[in-house]
């Protein structure tokens, strides 16, 4: 197995050379692959968020081996942070901190808890925010975090934010998304990390529909596992729920065995602190 190289510290990543070409059409395709994974493709780049290895919540779903150049992980945990035997040679980032690529990319990933015990059963968890083809996007990945103060102000306003809404131990529930969704009042809402027909009986997560019973009269928009959005579809007002389907008509092959750890190469990080939140208390459910 060739070994990946995993870039864990904030720094400058170098061009991978294949990017897309730049006369392309304006906008971001995303493209929902499972889970908490998509593929985003535009402004010159394809970037794969949250690769993961099939098993209990994501067991129907076929391993997303999709060629990208940059691939971002929230966490190590095999739903959202397994990066074995990708197509190509991606840069991944997995660890939070401030990156540039060399024609001017920038991404910066947050680092928050991954359960409501201080990270202490689960770890740490990275969400991940940038501005491609002109649509800042901002995905939370498996935060247990609730959003405060000083969330809002590291986070900013997105347009287009990947919230996890059907998490018990790891990741938001309803009624925590539902409150993040309100503080961080983002244009497009992508409801992730909900129990689907992928699920087997081992996974306990939340169905979709007790999310979009909590979010009132806002409009959902259901669509098919991809969707391009440019700046002018962004809602001028408001916000709108967008949710991706699955196309589960191709088997998902058997998952393989996990590989023993490989090391990888490590870049040191720069002298600038990696952003810190304190979380608030839990919200009450």
């Amino acid at each position: 197995m060739k070994r990946r190289e995993m870039l864990i510290g904030a720094g400058v990543l170098v061009a991978t050379g294949r990017v897309l070409a730049q006369g392309a059409p304006p906008g971001v395709t995303i493209q929902f692959l499972g889970h908490t994974c998509f593929l985003l493709t535009g402004g010159g780049l394809r970037i794969l968020v949250n690769p993961f290895l099939p098993g209990g919540c994501t067991q129907g779903y076929r391993q997303p081996r999709v060629q990208a150049d940059l691939v971002l992980v929230s966490s190590l945990l095999l739903d959202e942070g397994y990066v074995v035997d990708l197509p190509g040679d991606p840069r991944v980032l997995a660890v939070s901190g401030d990156y540039e690529l060399a024609n001017g990319f920038k991404i910066s990933g947050f680092q928050t808890n991954h359960d409501r015990l201080g990270g202490r059963r689960f770890g740490a968890n990275v969400c991940w925010s940038w501005t491609q083809a002109g649509i800042r996007f901002l995905h939370l990945g498996g935060t247990a975090t609730p959003i405060t103060v000083e969330q809002q102000i590291l986070l900013g306003k997105p347009d287009v934010l990947f919230i996890p809404v059907g998490g018990r131990d790891k990741a938001f529930n309803p009624q925590e998304a539902a409150q993040a969704v309100q503080a961080l009042n983002p244009k497009v809402i992508v409801p992730t990390h909900f129990r689907t027909q992928a699920a087997d009986t081992t996974c306990d997560l939340f169905p979709l529909e007790d999310f979009l019973a909590l979010m009132g009269t806002v409009p959902v928009r259901r669509v098919g596992d991809q969707v391009t959005i440019r700046p002018g579809d962004l809602p001028s007002q408001g916000s709108i729920i967008q949710v991706f389907s699955y196309n589960f008509a191709t088997p998902a092959k058997p998952a393989q065995p996990t590989p023993k750890p490989q090391a990888t190469p490590t870049v040191q990080p720069s002298p600038r602190p990696t952003p810190q939140v304190t979380p608030s208390p839990t919200i009450p459910r």
